[in-house]
């Protein structure tokens, strides 16, 4: 690993350490507990683990399909495992979709209307 690289997965793993321990101050805040340093950087040692699979999964689900980029697909498939995130994704991914299809209704209107604005001058 060149040291760019070192150092960039250093900073990251210092973030996701960061968020994790303000996530943990938060929950123990609402259920009145304390999280250890030891506990945070389990959670965030996991986590950044858990992370590096999914990005490799991801990585060899879009080579499979022939692609250079992941898609909603690959991310759909990599998330199968866990029932909760799966239908938390599929409905994010349908949400997505939607948002798209308003923008290009939104955007494909307005180009009528310029194109009818120039024929008439």
């Amino acid at each position: 690993m060149s040291l760019d690289t070192d150092e960039t997965r250093q900073r990251l793993k210092a973030a996701v350490h960061l968020t994790v321990g303000r996530l943990c101050g938060k929950v123990g805040a609402e259920h009145r507990r304390e999280f250890s340093r030891q506990v945070v950087a389990a959670i965030t040692e996991t986590a950044f683990r858990q992370c590096d699979i999914f990005a490799k999964d991801l990585e060899a689900f879009a080579r499979h399909a022939k692609r250079t980029t992941v898609s909603p697909d690959d991310v759909k498939l990599a998330a199968r495992r866990s029932t909760a995130l799966s239908i938390y994704i599929q409905n994010k991914s349908e949400e997505l979709a939607q948002e798209q299809r308003d923008m290009k209704k939104k955007s494909g209107g307005k180009r009528k209307s310029k194109n009818t604005e120039e024929s008439r001058e």
